[in-house]
């Protein structure tokens, strides 16, 4: 074990154990170092470390502290090397969406309210009506948060924001082929609506599932992964 691992584990586990708990401001270097056996050097690299992935706070003039903690926000920590994936990972991050969206629009559509489903509908009005693929990305991810903020979940909300944070950056090229897809995204984002309005946990999951699913026929298509095996592509 390296000497960044070994100040890494140490910090890890004086949280994981209670020593440290959110809020507490960490000892000082000489007496970490002395605890964990570790140089300066070590220590700060750890620090800085967990600093990025949202484990502990730093600040200027007062010291490093444990954060809160909180499932989402570690969670969300993440997007800083998701978006690094290359075509392959995006294909295994759709995948994952194909199990938790479906489930955020089933626990959604036991909780939304008419004010909702509206503001929803309107969201959609604009996806519709525009040609611009920045616009499309950015109010189609509007879309589906809006739909996991709902589910009541910050944990689901967060990791479903980080597995689309990459793929939602994606583009086809072809214009013929990214035509065809907003055809059916469309029709997808109204079939989850549709699911929503009536309160029907069973429509919406099913609509979700068939949404994503389609989603990744396209990566399979463009990212040379077509030949990975896959359950049959719904139509949207």
């Amino acid at each position: 074990m390296s000497a960044l691992d070994t100040a890494l584990h140490g910090l890890r586990a004086l949280i994981a154990d209670g020593a440290l708990r959110p809020g507490d401001r960490l000892p000082s270097e000489g007496e970490l170092c002395e605890r964990l056996g570790v140089s300066r050097g070590s220590l700060r690299e750890a620090i800085r470390t967990l600093a990025a992935l949202g484990v502990l706070e730093t600040r200027h003039g007062s010291g490093s502290y444990v954060s809160e903690l909180r499932a989402a926000d570690l969670i969300g920590s993440l997007s800083l090397t998701v978006g690094l994936l290359p075509m392959a990972g995006v294909l295994e991050l759709t995948e994952l969406r194909r199990v938790l969206e479906p489930h955020a629009a089933a626990l959604a559509a036991a909780r939304i309210d008419a004010d909702t489903v509206a503001a929803l509908a309107a969201v959609l009005d604009e996806i519709e009506a525009t040609t611009d693929f920045e616009a499309q990305s950015r109010l189609d991810h509007e879309f589906h948060m809006r739909i996991s903020a709902v589910a009541g979940n910050e944990a689901l909300t967060s990791l479903i924001d980080v597995l689309r944070s990459r793929s939602r950056a994606y583009r086809i090229s072809e214009p013929d082929d990214a035509a065809e897809l907003k055809v059916h995204s469309d029709a997808g984002h109204r079939a989850i609506l549709r699911g929503l309005a009536a309160a029907d946990p069973v429509a919406a999951s099913a609509a979700a599932s068939a949404h994503v699913a389609y989603t990744e026929y396209w990566v399979r298509r463009y990212s040379g992964l077509d030949d990975v095996p896959t359950a049959e592509t719904p139509s949207a």
